[in-house]
């Protein structure tokens, strides 16, 4: 049977697994890394921003962000990001993905090292500029997310596409682990040149004015790997799916595509007014939801109920820390202490449970599939969390160990589950004309979900009042319960070309390709090497 895709995309779907696959990965990976630091390094040095700037004599107690306060801190960034996936998503499919790549890249290093200078020293004018620059710095982060995905989907081949998408994604963890390295390293150096007493000993030198430039330089820190990854990723070429099939050019897309994979591939250009014609319809036409609503009501509505988990978790550990004996109180250490132990704390956390979760995905995603680890996970998660909820004060007080390990496995399985399908899932059920912005507003529901987390969820965990932290995990488990169901509107993906799974090539493929190129070497010479 003739194939009835184009060569340039046949080629894509069959190449063997080479170097420009790792590169595009570690390109795509690093922004993954670089957002994940970003945003999650505020959680490592929050409480200390309110020792420094909140502090209160007659309280008795360290200072602390106030609960508003520590919502904006926390989420301006969220805010920014969900803004920032919708209109870079939008735009990678207007303008085409590589032209607008860089951008986000640009912005994530602006913003990050104006969120380390935050211009005055009254609290006010502090956290005002921090939250400025973390808005703008999430709304480049945001880019990432459509931009990244879509790119990897389109440059992989069919038979490990999700290992590679999730291997873009699994540099969050990375990232993870990064930000909470990076503090815990810098605070072990801050603590030991600057000792201080603890605040039972002394209320106010318990806090080192040299604490200010801790938590600057953290931030800051975020702007280094953008700045490695800026060079490869102008020199990455547009995915050969957006020059022929969006702007119409396949002889480019078959010269760009025939140099990263070595081989000539003819093309097709007589082929490609057929091909178009057939997937013409817009985002908001009858024709779009006709074919693809259900699936997108899926992806954004699994990846919304999977934030609000996630980032509860991610955002608010530092105030869970204390309750499973990974931090001591407050009152009983001093200002930088604390970041050293909230930072160990979340290090420790994110290399059992977190890290080993993304590349777990990575190594079974083709093997077992995107829906079965979406299912389990959601399940998982929501066991987990409905024992930590109905035995929180058990598990504080009698069994601090137990709670840990139940604490990790929901990190666990949040990873090696629906954070990884999430973001696998938009990547590969949208026609090439929409997938970016398809995948912009699944990640953007998520980033609404991550708010709730920021701004409703953690206003239970602030004071650590076991009625309202097992408040808190019940709700979650009941999000989570919601989000299994959920994933019963979208497929299964694994194995199956894009154009295959997204019915641009007219539903005649079957599954079953015939590679319609010419493959003769080539000259060696990748062009973003």
């Amino acid at each position: 049977m003739a194939s009835n895709n184009l060569a340039v995309l046949n080629a894509l779907d069959t190449a063997r697994t080479q170097l420009y696959h790792v590169t595009a990965i570690v390109i795509a990976g690093m922004g993954f890394f670089t957002d994940a630091y970003d945003l999650f390094c505020i959680t490592t040095v929050s409480k200390l921003l309110g020792r420094l700037y909140f502090y209160e004599p007659s309280t008795g107690k360290p200072g602390k962000l106030p609960h508003g306060v520590n919502n904006i801190v926390v989420g301006v960034a969220l805010i920014g990001t969900l803004m920032g996936q919708l209109v870079f998503g939008w735009l990678g499919d207007k303008l085409g993905r590589k032209k607008v790549y860089g951008i986000t890249l640009i912005l994530m290093v602006i913003c990050a090292i104006g969120s380390g200078l935050s211009f005055g020293s009254s609290a006010k004018s502090v956290i005002g500029t921090l939250c400025f620059f973390r808005f703008w710095l999430g709304f480049g982060i945001g880019g990432d997310y459509p931009l990244s995905a879509t790119i990897m989907s389109e440059y992989a081949n069919k038979k490990t596409r999700g290992a590679f998408i999730a291997a873009v994604f699994a540099m969050q963890g990375v990232g993870i682990i990064a930000a909470g390295l990076v503090s815990m390293t810098l605070s072990a150096i801050f603590r030991k040149s600057f000792p201080a007493p603890s605040f039972n000993e002394d209320h106010v030198h318990s806090t080192q004015p040299e604490a200010d430039l801790l938590w600057r330089i953290v931030l800051m820190l975020g702007a280094l790997p953008a700045i490695l990854t800026f060079y490869w990723r102008m020199k990455m070429p547009e995915t050969g799916r957006y020059t022929a099939l969006i702007e119409g050019n396949a002889k480019q897309a078959a010269i760009d595509m025939g140099r990263v994979l070595n081989i000539e591939v003819q093309a097709d250009q007589d082929k490609l007014a057929q091909f178009k014609a057939a997937n013409e319809y817009s985002l908001m036409s009858a024709e779009f939801f006709r074919r693809h609503g259900k699936h997108l009501i899926g992806t954004m509505s699994t990846w919304f109920l999977l934030d609000i988990a996630f980032y509860s978790q991610n955002l608010t550990q530092k105030d869970i820390y204390p309750a499973i004996g990974l931090t001591n109180p407050a009152e009983t250490i001093n200002a930088v202490d604390e970041v050293f132990e909230t930072s160990r704390a979340m290090f420790v956390v994110a290399m059992l449970g977190t890290f080993p979760g993304y590349w777990f995905t990575v190594f079974l995603i083709e093997r077992i599939g995107r829906y079965i680890i979406q299912l389990v996970g959601f399940f998982m998660m929501s066991v987990f969390m409905m024992i930590i909820g109905v035995k929180y004060e058990y598990l504080k007080k009698d069994s601090p160990y137990m709670f840990a390990t139940l604490y990790g496995l929901t990190f666990f399985f949040a990873n090696f589950g629906p954070n990884s399908t999430t973001f696998v899932l938009p990547a590969e059920l949208f026609p090439t004309r929409v997938r970016s912005t398809c995948h912009a507003l699944s990640a953007a529901a998520g980033k609404a979900g991550a708010m709730v987390g920021a701004f409703w969820v953690a206003t239970y965990t602030l004071d650590g009042e076991p009625k309202k932290i097992k408040k808190a995990m019940m709700v979650l488990a009941f999000t989570n319960m919601l989000g299994f169901f959920c994933t019963f509107l979208v497929t299964e993906t694994k194995g199956r070309s894009l154009e295959e799974i997204s019915g641009e090539d007219g539903g005649m493929e079957g599954g079953k390709n015939e590679t319609q190129m010419a493959e003769r070497p080539a000259p060696n010479h990748h062009e973003w090497e």
